[in-house]
């Protein structure tokens, strides 16, 4: 959760509310090997809320693909991941940007060793159809919703590629 108007341009990015939630999952979660955040200030800040150092910060775009999936698009979708399957097959631009982005996942995987785990810190939008591409075969319908805060996904390596995903879905935070 993020702060809001003005208070956005001071300080965090994160509201005080949004650093006691990443606190709280940070503590409910193992030991990560590597932590990889996208470039946005609230993702770094996430991890750190999360009690994470970064390992790296990387650039990458957008998932949100003009024309293809707008922002936001996904929380209105009734099966979001099986209507990015589909999009995954008919649109170069949004293959494109899943493969750069599925890149830097795989590389993230290779920096730890067996029984390690890495935690990639990213925005909803780009974490789904990330997901897809990662299991190619996976039951999309029983993946539930798209993504919110501090929601995200287990995926278990077997080299280079994706051999299980878990979903974990957080209920929508509400500020107290």
């Amino acid at each position: 959760m993020t702060k809001k108007g003005a208070a956005r341009e001071r300080g965090s990015l994160l509201s005080a509310d949004g650093v006691r939630l990443a606190r709280s999952l940070g503590e409910q979660l193992p030991a990560f090997k590597y932590v990889l955040t996208g470039p946005d200030r609230r993702h770094v800040e996430t991890a750190i809320a999360m009690g994470y150092a970064v390992d790296e910060i990387v650039e990458w775009p957008s998932g949100y693909v003009s024309g293809v999936v707008e922002h936001h698009d996904q929380w209105q979708w009734e099966s979001p991941y099986a209507r990015y399957a589909e999009l995954l097959r008919t649109s170069s631009a949004l293959h494109e940007v899943v493969d750069e982005h599925l890149g830097h996942w795989r590389r993230a995987v290779d920096r730890v060793g067996d029984g390690e785990a890495a935690l990639v810190i990213s925005s909803g939008g780009t974490i789904e159809p990330v997901l897809v591409a990662a299991l190619t075969d996976g039951d999309y319908d029983s993946w539930g919703s798209a993504l919110h805060q501090l929601g995200g996904a287990s995926l278990t390596f077997d080299g280079p590629t994706c051999v299980d995903l878990t979903m974990h879905h957080v209920d929508k935070p509400t500020p107290s």
